[in-house]
């Protein structure tokens, strides 16, 4: 199982989210920016390096807004989404795309499998 961070960046009543690259696994579909926790960080650790890999910002960690286990034909993750705040404006570094969106409309995104669970719970926020 790899430990996998992610950040729901809020700006206002918007959240980040971002699309993959067409030459990655789960090529063009859209996600929160994220990735791998390596040996030593702690998932706040990594959640900012990615993102300041990513997105070229730095983020504020929050509290947890969820998690899940997903297995993918490749790989098995557990993904823990934070809530997040961000200094800077976000640079299209490694994704196709990257769009503030309302929560209550990322259900007209098509994401990455493993975070389903998560679109469903914003779409339902009120």
């Amino acid at each position: 199982m790899v430990e996998v961070v992610a950040a729901l960046i809020w700006r206002g009543d918007k959240i980040l989210i971002c699309r993959r690259p067409a030459d990655k696994a789960r090529a063009l579909l859209w996600e929160f920016p994220g990735g791998k926790v390596e040996a030593g960080e702690s998932k706040e650790q990594a959640l900012m390096r990615e993102c300041r890999e990513e997105l070229d910002i730095k983020v504020a960690v929050g509290s947890i807004f969820c998690e899940v286990t997903h297995t993918y034909p490749d790989i098995t993750i557990h993904l823990t989404l934070f809530n997040c705040t961000a200094e800077g404006e976000p640079q299209r570094l490694e994704h196709s795309a990257l769009a503030w969106v309302l929560p209550q409309s990322v259900t007209a995104y098509d994401f990455c499998p493993a975070d389903k669970v998560i679109v469903e719970k914003l779409a339902s926020l009120k």
